[in-house]
């Protein structure tokens, strides 16, 4: 059994329920047992978290922190800090519904946490496929095809 932590750094406006960002993270999990923090903050944490473990000096929408396991005797997977403002923004820029919008960092954050990654395109592909697949049983559609049916770009973590 997996414990999700919501923490709130901005106010709750546009942001899914606790409840939800939890069932979300989830179904995203799968049967991996482990716990993860969830934390909305502000743009000015963002970019400081990017800029310190990234090298990428601005706010930035989902981070992903996996906890280094070995010889850990707690069933911890990491955190996630998801910006909010970035994730309004780009649902915006990008046409795509916010609650749709959250729903993808919160998938793509978890299987950050559990091993997948996009640094090559075979690993993309296989990560993609994954946060389709898990979008569509929460009803919603593939995050890399705009409404209009162009090919939208890869979360920026």
């Amino acid at each position: 059994m997996s414990e999700i932590l919501v923490q709130r750094r901005v106010p709750a406006t546009g942001i899914p329920a606790a409840s939800t960002l939890r069932q979300w993270a989830t179904l995203a999990l799968g049967a991996v047992a482990g716990d993860v923090a969830i934390r909305i903050v502000e743009p000015e944490e963002s970019r400081e978290l990017n800029r310190r473990y990234r090298g990428r000096d601005a706010p930035t929408n989902v981070l992903s922190f996996p906890y280094d396991t070995e010889g850990a005797d707690m069933p911890i997977l990491g955190d996630l800090v998801i910006c909010a403002v970035v994730v309004a923004r780009e649902a915006t820029e990008q046409g795509k519904e916010l609650r749709a919008h959250w729903a993808h960092m919160v998938v793509h954050g978890c299987l950050h946490l559990l091993g997948y990654d996009h640094n090559n395109d075979r690993d993309a592909e296989a990560m993609e496929a994954r946060e389709i697949k898990l979008l569509a049983e929460m009803g919603f559609g593939d995050p890399y095809r705009s409404e209009a049916g162009g090919d939208e770009a890869t979360p920026d973590d």
